[in-house]
């Protein structure tokens, strides 16, 4: 081979390798829709995303839809069940972790064909299991009306655990459960991935949580609040605080042990309706508008708006 040809092919890996660790933002000639349609009567809540798909859950009955992010095209992966699905996220095996609201209880469901592979109940009510997150070894789940953390251990090769397998870890420390309305809602792993950080949804505090000891301390990020915060997304030590009433996503960048962090601003969008939580992929971010101000009837519509990171 060549000098020339050896040249060209490793400025061609070099620009791949880059594009993949990169993608680029949205440009003019970018055909991705910025709103995708869900189905009327949705209500959605929760959004997943790996690769060009997005997984929204129904807060109202339970099913999961499956949106094409390149061409909004979109289908039923799991009938409705009856119980909600709210907070969601999919695992390297395609599996999805799915919150299950007022039902008290979480699933995992096969995306590639529906079928549900496992249910949890985790307490009675009163009871709201509203988000999840993932780490290395375990799911975690958050309960917006008691001061605790669900963790489902996952054993070698993401086995899953039996039907009473998971543990219950009170939260003490700085938080405190304040009234009867949303507390404990989005959950994610700390940039360094030792431990967790949650939102509280009605006093608009972060809080660092130890998961061997339950013990919380709030997050230092001067000057800000997250009230009316709900999903939280975690790129790198960048941290997405979704806050759906007031229709913007906080910007927050973290240290690496998630006890402090810079308000960096927020990202608005005039298609914003309520947004719920949000997910990235292909260089985007995704959020499902939940409409929580709209009465939701079987025509009411739902959609699905994109956005750049910031």
């Amino acid at each position: 081979m060549n000098r020339r040809i050896r040249t060209a092919l490793g400025v061609a890996l070099t620009a791949t390798l880059v594009t993949t660790a990169a993608p680029a933002p949205a440009t003019a000639h970018d055909r991705r829709p910025s709103v995708i349609a869900l189905p009327d009567g949705f209500q959605p809540e929760g959004v997943a995303a790996a690769g060009r798909y997005a997984w929204f859950g129904s807060r109202a009955t339970g099913e999961i839809y499956r949106a094409d992010l390149i061409t909004g095209a979109g289908k039923q992966v799991s009938p409705a069940t009856g119980t909600p699905s709210l907070g969601l996220k999919i695992d390297p095996r395609g599996r999805l972790f799915v919150a299950g609201r007022t039902a008290g209880d979480a699933r995992v469901i096969d995306t590639r064909t529906g079928a549900v592979l496992a249910r949890y109940r985790f307490a009675e009510a009163p009871t709201f299991v509203n988000d999840v997150t993932l780490t290395r070894d375990a799911a975690w789940f958050t309960d917006s009306n008691r001061p605790v953390l669900y963790r489902l251990p996952l054993g070698r090769g993401g086995k899953l655990p039996s039907a009473d397998a998971f543990t219950t870890l009170p939260l003490t420390g700085d938080f405190q459960q304040t009234g009867t309305g949303v507390n404990l809602n989005g959950i994610v792993p700390t940039p360094d991935g030792r431990a967790l950080i949650v939102v509280q949804s009605n006093t608009g505090t972060l809080f660092r949580v130890d998961p061997a000891t339950g013990v919380t301390t709030a997050v230092d990020v001067p000057g800000a609040t997250f009230l009316n915060g709900d999903g939280l997304l975690l790129l790198g030590r960048t941290l997405y605080v979704v806050q759906n009433f007031l229709n913007q996503v906080a910007v927050v960048d973290l240290n690496r042990s998630g006890t402090a962090g810079v308000a960096r601003g927020v990202i608005t969008d005039p298609g914003f309706d309520v947004p719920t939580t949000v997910a990235a992929a292909l260089g985007r971010l995704y959020l499902p508008n939940g409409r929580f101000t709209t009465p939701p009837t079987p025509t009411t519509p739902y959609t699905v708006v994109a956005v750049d990171p910031r």
